[in-house]
């Protein structure tokens, strides 16, 4: 058995197949992020799908993409707990980047990813590269749903939000400042968190205020990581995520003013995923 892992912070989606590409069984687990968890969350994450333990012994491959395995030290980490568990799997763990990238194109492209978190790299038919070290949701990640939802909290305390649209937040929220320094500071995985308030972002985009947080986040995000490219207006730029998915208006309206080519968006790369690794078999 085969297991491909697509992780974020939020969520992990988990397809396993046959050695001749049937499906077994899908499923979805809490976000895997071994920069963010601790081995033991990492491990109690796993271990409470009951599906991956009845497989554990099963599986003989495991192609794990994801979140915070973009430098060494962590991926070793998930690494580690993967192997602790699937005893009898040959292992490997990519960073999500390179996930986006098989999910989508065969040939030279920008690939970028607007979740919880934001990336963008560059492939070039072969490799993947990235000209800027991703420091993290406190730091980087433009129009990612936490750079959202920290956008909606600012705007929000410091008065600039719109009365109608600030009553309407404060009524799908618990906006308690103790509450909301509570789950930064003190919880795990603050940066979901964060993330958790562009879902408000996003079912309201239309009203004026909205369209004008999405537009700023996305042009940051064109300008700060695209634009990096010298070639970007020579190649396709594709999207992975949940963000990029429900915000394509908003990504293709900002695509006809930078004059850059939009390619695939894909909400999901697991299936992506899946038939790349039946082609390379």
């Amino acid at each position: 058995m085969i297991l491909i892992a697509d992780s974020g912070s939020t969520k992990t989606n988990w397809f396993a197949i046959d050695s001749n590409g049937k499906e077994l069984f899908k499923v979805t687990t809490k976000g895997l992020n071994p920069a963010v968890f601790s081995e033991d969350i990492l491990t109690n994450r796993i271990v409470a799908c009951s599906e991956l333990i009845a497989s554990k012994n099963a599986a003989k491959e495991i192609h794990f993409y994801g979140a915070g395995c973009g430098t060494k030290t962590p991926k070793a980490i998930l690494k580690q707990v993967l192997q602790t568990i699937f005893t009898n799997a040959t292992i490997t763990v990519k960073e999500d980047t390179v996930a986006a990238v098989n999910a989508v194109t065969t040939t030279p492209a920008i690939v970028c990813i607007l979740g919880t978190g934001s990336n963008c790299s560059y492939f070039d038919g072969t490799k993947t590269q990235q000209k800027i070290a991703s420091l993290g949701y406190s730091v980087m990640d433009d129009a990612s749903g936490n750079y959202f939802g920290r956008m909606l909290l600012r705007d929000y305390f410091f008065n600039k939000m719109p009365k109608a649209f600030a009553k309407d937040f404060a009524a799908n929220y618990n906006l308690d400042a103790d509450e909301i320094k509570k789950n930064l500071y003190k919880k795990e995985n603050p940066n979901t968190y964060l993330a958790s308030f562009s879902h408000f972002l996003v079912k309201n985009k239309d009203n004026d205020y909205a369209q004008n947080v999405i537009l700023t986040g996305i042009r940051l995000f064109i300008e700060n990581q695209i634009l990096q490219f010298d070639n970007c207006k020579e190649l396709p730029i594709h999207f992975i995520g949940s963000l990029a998915f429900f915000l394509q208006d908003e990504i293709r309206l900002l695509f006809m003013e930078y004059d850059l080519n939009l390619g695939k968006i894909e909400r999901h790369p697991i299936q992506g995923l899946v038939n790349y690794h039946l082609k390379t078999k």
